[in-house]
């Protein structure tokens, strides 16, 4: 089993991995800070009703911001 701060400093690579090529694929830094705390949220067990009226959210925005066609 790796030590606490090992895992920490994965994770933050990890963060930093995907925040890069989010950004190359055009999200703004809050849409992707957004996108990690969602994830963040979904890894940790949210609610089974909240992730669902989360992941309509998420697509209703996708669909405003021109991200994803109707």
């Amino acid at each position: 089993m790796n030590p606490p701060s090992f895992d920490r400093e994965m994770d933050a690579h990890e963060d930093l991995v995907e925040t890069e090529a989010l950004s190359e694929r055009g999200f703004t830094l809050e849409e992707i800070a957004s996108l990690l705390r969602l994830r963040e949220w979904y890894q940790q067990g949210g609610s089974d009703r909240v992730a669902l009226i989360h992941s309509l959210s998420f697509l209703n925005f996708l669909r405003s911001s021109g991200r994803l066609q109707s």
